[in-house]
């Protein structure tokens, strides 16, 4: 069995450096690069660049909001134009940056407040994909399992990863609990192991109140800003070895065959 992990990731600013990239990046498959928006600038974006390309990690942009004091977790109101420009003009700009290292971007995952805010509402889940689509159609769309993103994505005729989380924890919808509940990061390595091997196992997400959705994941994501990310995912990975789980990138784990060119964004 093969499965992605991705990372939200290089999301320091300037002087503040935020999570420990350079390690988690030896852990997953792919990585969701702040864009200079919530987070990130350009040195950042480079510097996270050249780390994927060491550590052989398929990349993508991480559009949020232009929301750095609030990290992107604030909730926006704005047009869906507006919103598909904003998304189109931050893939845009580290789709540039990687190819200046030989390098391309394989998807693109929300970030924050936008992410939430898409799993619900169909308009921005479009706006979204119509940026991906405008700059990229083979780049995969990383969605929340069960969201309005999932719609949105076949209805472009996007490539769509379906999505849960190693650190968080579910409401009966299906969705993210809300950061406001003390529970709602789960910073316990073991606890993290064992969400993700049953969400594999059972097929279905687990919310806090023990209901059962019925989903098919492909990727999981580790938040590289918390403190206990790094932990975490080195139990996750124990974990998943032990069943005999391969964590592979999302190009790969989509067969998407460099010698093929079905997808111009994984030669590195």
């Amino acid at each position: 069995m093969k499965i992605n992990i991705n990372a939200d990731i290089g999301e320091s600013y300037g002087r503040y450096s935020i999570g420990n990239d350079s390690e988690l990046m030896q852990m997953i498959g792919s990585a969701n690069i702040a864009c200079g928006m919530h987070a990130g600038d350009p040195t950042i974006m480079m510097g996270t660049i050249r780390l994927a390309i060491d550590n052989r990690v398929s990349m993508g942009a991480h559009p949020g909001f232009n929301d750095i004091w609030g990290f992107g977790r604030r909730q926006i109101r704005m047009r869906p134009l507006d919103l598909e420009y904003l998304v189109t003009y931050q893939i845009g700009a580290l789709k540039v940056m990687a190819e200046t290292q030989g390098a391309h971007i394989t998807h693109v995952k929300p970030h924050g407040a936008l992410n939430n805010m898409a799993h619900d509402d169909l308009d921005y889940a479009l706006a979204i994909g119509r940026a991906i689509r405008a700059v990229d159609r083979d780049l995969i769309y990383v969605a929340n399992a069960t969201s309005q993103m999932t719609k949105a994505g076949e209805q472009l005729g996007l490539p769509v990863a379906n999505e849960a989380y190693v650190d968080r924890v579910y409401d009966d919808n299906g969705k993210m609990a809300s950061r406001e509940r003390e529970d709602a990061v789960i910073r316990d390595p073991g606890k993290a192991a064992s969400q993700v091997l049953s969400i594999l196992e059972n097929k279905a997400l687990t919310s806090a109140n023990g209901r059962r959705i019925p989903v098919d994941i492909h990727s999981f994501c580790i938040h590289g800003d918390e403190p206990t990310a790094v932990p975490l995912m080195r139990e996750v990975r124990r974990h998943l070895a032990h069943a005999g789980i391969e964590v592979v990138s999302l190009p790969d784990l989509f067969g998407f065959r460099r010698d093929e060119g079905q997808m111009r964004s994984w030669p590195l």
